[in-house]
């Protein structure tokens, strides 16, 4: 018997006793567990688990947004920069668009042209401060998910406190499950050969994180 064998055996002896026609959603779940240990400042957490991460962490208020976007893409030297459709217009007011070309989130942009672009700028859709965690749900202002995977430069704007949430377990009932969830902790890394992190594996290799307090 093969282990696939012994895995669907324990699977049909597990449900044998549930009637066909039950759904999960017919069944309540105890969930008396605490939803979050309740940090004295989860933005300020949020921060410093980024940080840990290795992402660059700026802050700003919705006055001084456009000019620091603006400064982050030029000490990058980014020619080029991807926009979602839905990006907030005024966000990338003060980039220069002589010097720096934007690209929009289209279907007909392949991954070949993406790799040639240098940042893409993003909001989300909630971020986490105890684990630090940025996600995306392919929003208006995120665009699709590989826009945010294939440049080596990305900039996501979250809006505090508005979009912090303090758990993991307060952000999954604000996410749709039929949607393309991005979970972003830090830039794209991994350690897998002879245990040397190397960055920008699966994603951009810098990323930063723009805290606008509104």
């Amino acid at each position: 018997m093969s282990a696939r064998d012994v895995v669907l055996g324990r699977v049909r002896r597990a449900l044998a006793d549930v009637p066909r026609e039950e759904t999960p959603e017919q069944v309540p779940v105890v969930r008396d567990y605490l939803a979050s240990h309740s940090p004295a400042d989860p933005v300020a957490m949020l921060a410093e688990h980024l940080a840990d991460y290795r992402a660059l962490v700026h802050r700003t208020d919705a006055a001084g947004l456009p000019e620091l976007i603006a400064r982050l893409l030029a000490e990058r030297g980014s020619g080029s920069v991807v926009v979602p459709a839905g990006l907030p217009q005024g966000w990338l007011s003060a980039v220069p668009a002589d010097t720096v070309r934007t690209v929009p989130d289209a279907p007909s942009v392949t991954a070949a042209e993406l790799d040639a672009v240098d940042s893409v700028v993003t909001g989300c859709a909630v971020a986490i401060a105890e684990t630090g965690t940025i996600v995306l749900d392919g929003g208006p202002d995120q665009g699709r998910r590989r826009i945010t995977l294939v440049p080596d430069h990305h900039v996501v704007v979250v809006r505090v406190p508005d979009q912090v949430v303090e758990s993991v377990g307060q952000a999954l009932p604000l996410l749709s499950p039929v949607r393309p969830l991005t979970w972003i902790s830090g830039p794209s890394a991994t350690s897998d050969i002879e245990l040397d992190r190397v960055e920008g594996v699966h994603g951009p290799r810098t990323l930063e994180v723009v805290l606008v307090r509104e």
